[in-house]
């Protein structure tokens, strides 16, 4: 796709975008942007300076980072075959200095999303439509929130707004149905709003570091239930003779990952009947970012039994895959959510992110957190059903969190 050439102008305060012609840009009067500015995508991340990537994308989260992407689409487990197709954005200054990108795709499915809209595709479908290419402006198989459109100056919220209603327009050419940005940054769902994409509201299990010196430190702040429930299981785990260690940069070895991938297919083809991620993956994430893995394995008898893997951010430790070779009573619990709240006090961090679904972690101190995502929809009468759709299932997330926080499992002020 050729670059998309835009103008910036202002109205009411407000950035609007016009398109001129196909040759100038994006007349920029953006703060230490001069010139102009140019968007456009490309194929293939491994033609990007991963050094001028990740100045945009920051280094609080690893998994927009140039090298966790660059692993997903250079393992082939992300890329035309498996129907994620790279179409990243680039955002280029007059001197062709990157100043923004975001990790975007052309999907010809919505599998690995987490952000479920099979429901709006087979109503698309049955009216007639063709839902499927569409763009996906997310990290694949991750529902990790984070920032989706990576800025080099990331307070720049006109320049955001900018690129989000030029985003609109590359879907508007490129003929998609849709275009949709998953697990937002609360700065990008503003400039979404604001470029008159629909918002979706989801929420997650976090944990949130007290300022805990401890493990007992945060049980001391659960209710004596909870409390006396979570040191059971860990009984139960250490008496079936399960010893579990977290490995991390040189200590990881090739054994390490041969024996986590194992557990991940086993869990994968129980639970979901076909892995996303390849093996070659697990390679590519060892050479480039092993200093930011936590990768717990559980021994048994002398031999690997499960494995949890975690990537660490600047201030959060993201729970992502687990797998096990045998049942052990409490193990999950104890290998995916136990450990990482360890983990997390010994390096001081604010959180960690579990992600969805299973009411069982918020027994176990992770709480709901809301999520976000963005949606752009091609046909009137389709966005109008949608925003009907969106509006109704807010309310219902709306009085599920206020349940799930009525039943919290920490101590209440005067207990």
């Amino acid at each position: 796709m050729p670059p998309r050439r835009l103008r910036l102008s202002r109205r009411d305060g407000a950035p609007t975008i016009t398109i001129v012609d196909n040759e100038s840009v994006m007349a920029s009067t953006m703060a230490g942007v001069p010139g102009t500015i140019t968007l456009r995508t490309i194929d293939r991340l491994g033609d990007v300076s991963a050094s001028a990537w990740d100045t945009c994308a920051g280094g609080a989260n690893p998994f927009v980072s140039h090298a966790f992407l660059c692993a997903l689409e250079e393992s082939g487990s992300a890329n035309g075959r498996t129907g994620w197709r790279a179409h990243h954005l680039l955002v280029e200054d007059a001197k062709g200095q990157l100043v923004a990108c975001a990790p975007l795709y052309l999907k010809t499915h919505s599998y690995g999303e987490y952000v479920f809209d099979h429901g709006w595709a087979e109503a698309y479908a049955k009216a007639g439509g063709r839902y499927y290419p569409k763009l996906q402006l997310a990290v694949p198989f991750s529902p990790v929130p984070g920032p989706r459109l990576l800025l080099r100056d990331r307070h720049d919220a006109t320049l955001r707004i900018a690129i989000a209603r030029g985003l609109v327009d590359i879907a508007r050419r490129s003929g998609v149905s849709s275009l949709h940005a998953t697990f937002c940054s609360t700065d990008d769902v503003a400039a979404f709003e604001a470029a008159g994409f629909l918002i979706r509201t989801s929420f997650q299990y976090h944990w949130h570091n007290g300022g805990y010196r401890n493990f007992d430190e945060f049980l001391a702040a659960l209710n004596h239930g909870k409390r006396k429930a979570i040191r059971k299981e860990r009984r139960e785990v250490a008496a079936q003779g399960v010893t579990l260690e977290i490995l991390s940069g040189d200590a990881l070895t090739r054994a390490h990952w041969d024996a986590f991938f194992e557990f991940y297919i086993s869990t994968s083809d129980r639970k979901w009947g076909s892995p996303y991620l390849n093996r070659a993956f697990f390679d590519l994430l060892h050479d480039s970012l092993r200093d930011r893995v936590a990768l717990v394995l559980g021994r048994h008898d002398g031999a690997w039994v499960c494995g949890a893997l975690n990537l660490i951010g600047e201030d959060t430790l993201y729970g992502r895959n687990w797998g096990a070779s045998e049942a052990f009573k409490h193990l999950h619990f104890e290998a995916c959510y136990y450990q990482a709240i360890e983990f997390a006090i010994a390096r001081k961090l604010a959180r960690v992110e579990a992600g969805a679904q299973g009411d069982h972690k918020l027994q176990r101190g992770y709480l709901p957190v809301r999520s976000w995502s963005a949606h752009w929809l091609r046909e009137p009468g389709f966005e109008r059903a949608v925003r009907e759709f969106l509006t109704r299932e807010r309310r219902g997330i709306d009085g599920v969190i206020a349940e799930l926080d009525a039943h919290s499992p920490f101590r209440r002020a005067g207990s």
